[in-house]
Formats: C-alpha cells, sequence, structure tokens
C-alpha cells in the first residue's frame, strides 16, 4: 500500500478523515476535516475529492463535506448489529411506550459502549446518548453491564487507565469500581443514578444468546428519583423478550 513520506498509508489517513465527523458534528469545511485528521488542507482536499467520487463521502451545497450514502449502504450491509437491531426494535418500542423517557440498546465496540439504537419520548428527561454515538464503558449503565460479563483483559485495561468522571456521582476509583462490577454480576443489572447527568439514572440489563453469552445491553435513561429503579422489572423482562426473539430469527 502506498505510503507517504511520513511513514503512513493512504488508508490510514483515510480512516482519520472518516473519523472526522461525529453526531454533534456531521458536516465539516474542509479545513477542519484537515485539522482533526492531522493533515495539510491539500493532502485532506485531494483525498476528500476522491471519497466524494466514491460516494463515500458528499458535499452540500455550501461545500461542507458529510459522510456520504454509499459509505452507510456498506456499513449497514457488514453490520453484525443490524440483525440485533431489527430483532429487538419492537420490544424497544414497547419498553419506550412503557417507561416514556429513553429506551437504548448498546454493544461492545473496544473500550467503548456503542449505542446501534436509542428511543425517545417527547419531554424526555436529559440523555447524551445518540445512536452511533459511544461512552466510556465505567460511566454508563450499558457500559457497566457489558464490562461486568467482559473479558478479565478488558475489564483490567479499563481499571488501568484514567476514566473521565461526569459528574461527582461517577465511579472512577478502580476499588469501587472492582466492587461496582461484582455488583452488577451479582444483580444481573446496572443502576447508576446521575453518573453521566445529575438529573438522570441509567438502568441496564443484559442481552444473551442461547449459550448465556453477553451480547448487548438494552437499557433505560429517566429521572433521578425515587421512581427511577421501578423500572428495572420492566426492563429485564423487555429483556427477555430480545433474547427470545434471537432465539427464534432464522
Amino acid at each position: 500500500m502506498a505510503r507517504s513520506s511520513s511513514g503512513e498509508s493512504v488508508l490510514e489517513r483515510v480512516v482519520r478523515i472518516l473519523e472526522a465527523f461525529t453526531p454533534d458534528t456531521p458536516a465539516l469545511q474542509i479545513s477542519e476535516v484537515a485539522r482533526r485528521a492531522r493533515l495539510p488542507v491539500a493532502t485532506a482536499s485531494r483525498l476528500v475529492a476522491e471519497l466524494v467520487e466514491h460516494g463515500l463521502l458528499a458535499r452540500d451545497d455550501d461545500r461542507h463535506v458529510r459522510i456520504g450514502t454509499r459509505l452507510w449502504e456498506l456499513g449497514l450491509r457488514a453490520s453484525p448489529t443490524l440483525s440485533l437491531r431489527e430483532t429487538a426494535m419492537p420490544v424497544m418500542e414497547q419498553l419506550l411506550a412503557t417507561v416514556g423517557h429513553h429506551a437504548q440498546l448498546g454493544v461492545l465496540d473496544g473500550d467503548e459502549v456503542l449505542f446501534v439504537e436509542r428511543l425517545s419520548a417527547d419531554h424526555a428527561v436529559i440523555n447524551i446518548t445518540r445512536i452511533a454515538a459511544r461512552l466510556p464503558l465505567h460511566a454508563s449503565s450499558s457500559g457497566l453491564v457489558l464490562l461486568a460479563y467482559g473479558s478479565t483483559v478488558l475489564q483490567e485495561r479499563i481499571l488501568g487507565t484514567p476514566r473521565h468522571r461526569y459528574t461527582p456521582a461517577t465511579v472512577c476509583e478502580p476499588g469501587r469500581l472492582r466492587v461496582l462490577l461484582a455488583e452488577v454480576r451479582k444483580q444481573g443489572f446496572a443502576l447508576c443514578p446521575g453518573f453521566i447527568h445529575p438529573d438522570a439514572t441509567g438502568i441496564a440489563v443484559p442481552i444473551r444468546t442461547a449459550d448465556r453469552q453477553v451480547i448487548a445491553a438494552v437499557s433505560v435513561v429517566v429521572p433521578n428519583d425515587e421512581r427511577a429503579r421501578g423500572h428495572l422489572a420492566t426492563l429485564t423482562a423487555a429483556a427477555r423478550r430480545i433474547e427470545h426473539r434471537l432465539a427464534d430469527a432464522p
């Protein structure tokens, strides 16, 4: 593969360009793409032009650049989470109708939880999660479930790296986090009052395959009050329905 004078391959630079786009910044000017991708503007402009030609990026009328529909199409075609999301969607819609705030589906991706679906009601409590967005494993209820049932190698890596504290309630200390993960495994759920925002509580339970492997977490985000824990039974029942649907899927 062709490499630049710095030793980087073209693919490495293209990946950095694609990673420049986020849910908060879906459209960027070339200069901003170059800055985020750590590339000269001329190099970024040339690579962006090629990506636009192949439909992987697209230009707006105002010359901003965004992810192209072909990249979205290819991602959906190859995504291992697509069948999970489609199977879970009817159950999540029912869960949202019952809870009345947010229902989410998250999977482990590297050292983060990747949210593949989020359904929200009007006037729901604050929630920073978005579809295709990520959160650290230690801070969110879905992340804690996936971390608790993850490998020892993953747990030790997370425990051994700096952890962002979103609020005073976020558990960051290694000792406290170990205890919390043990509680999640014992109880079968994660309850996180005010971990991400003081006004919100995240609650998550695992989704398992027929051989009891945890493949995802389904969660709700509700107001941080005395009624939050009362949603646990509804959430657990939703997880079991998703598991049954996965087992019955062709």
